[in-house]
């Protein structure tokens, strides 16, 4: 079991779970009364792309790796970096499988758009400023538009869709920072490389300001009932403020990844407060 538990975490099964959260949530904001083989198969989607990704990811990050995360399966040798490759061609085949028994919009976003994007992102587009970023908080977002032409109803994800861009792309932003010395050592050209750390935090505190006004529009317009705006301050708008607070006081590398884990939690308070705010 001890050998076996690097293989399961080079997955990143939390990232899994969130992914299948997503899909679930979104198949009842959708108001989603069809086939219920459809929301399995999007969910097998999303589990083995997510799986596939991060698999990849580690394979072409094992040399940032070894200076940021050395506790990691492949940076730590627990896992032979080979390994990792042939897992993810693996679970993307199974992904690409279960899309293409989904309807045809399902399928462009899925296969046409998600998958090249999760290869080109891993192989090239992930050391070039806010390039990469920006593909990422593209890719997490597309989740909720694939989910919303699964459950045929694609109209109440745009909104998720749009948060979920905003926070991701404020979170690899500050995770780019927090990486800066071995992404430095490889010889990526991120965000912080090339103008700066001041300069991003400046970035990541106008970025968060304004999503921060733009993910109330819904509510002051009244497309979201009060619950909304409620769980949207808890969950969203004050999280935001503390990672705002605490890029002004220049925080040390540990606080700045402390930053990125909680926006990562904060895309999840958006999505239920949109939840709670449909019902």
């Amino acid at each position: 079991m001890k050998n076996l538990l690097p293989h399961i975490i080079i997955i990143r099964p939390l990232n899994i779970l969130a992914a299948i959260i997503s899909i679930l949530l979104s198949s009842v904001i959708t108001q989603y009364n069809g086939h219920s083989v459809n929301i399995i198969y999007a969910t097998l989607v999303v589990i083995f792309f997510t799986a596939g990704a991060n698999t990849l990811n580690d394979f072409f990050d094992y040399e940032i790796d070894i200076v940021n995360r050395p506790n990691r399966p492949l940076s730590s040798g627990k896992v032979p970096k080979n390994y990792a490759l042939i897992y993810s061609i693996l679970y993307f085949i199974i992904g690409l499988f279960f899309a293409y028994q989904l309807n045809y919009s399902s399928k462009i976003v899925s296969i046409f758009i998600s998958f090249p994007l999760l290869i080109l992102y891993n192989y090239n587009l992930k050391g070039y400023p806010l390039i990469g970023n920006i593909v990422v908080a593209l890719i997490l977002s597309l989740t909720f538009v694939f989910a919303g032409y699964v459950f045929n109803n694609i109209t109440p994800m745009i909104i998720p869709s749009i948060l979920a861009f905003g926070l991701t792309l404020i979170r690899e932003i500050i995770k780019d920072i927090a990486d800066i010395k071995g992404d430095r050592k490889v010889g990526l050209k991120t965000f912080p490389i090339i103008f700066g750390k001041e300069k991003s935090f400046k970035l990541c505190v106008v970025l968060s300001v304004l999503f921060g006004v733009g993910a109330f529009i819904p509510f002051i317009n009244g497309y979201y009932n009060m619950f909304y705006g409620v769980l949207l301050i808890l969950t969203v708008e004050i999280p935001l403020a503390k990672v705002v607070i605490l890029i002004i006081n220049k925080p040390s590398i540990t606080m700045v990844k402390k930053s990125a884990d909680l926006l990562k939690i904060s895309t999840f308070g958006g999505l239920l407060s949109i939840l709670a705010g449909t019902v």
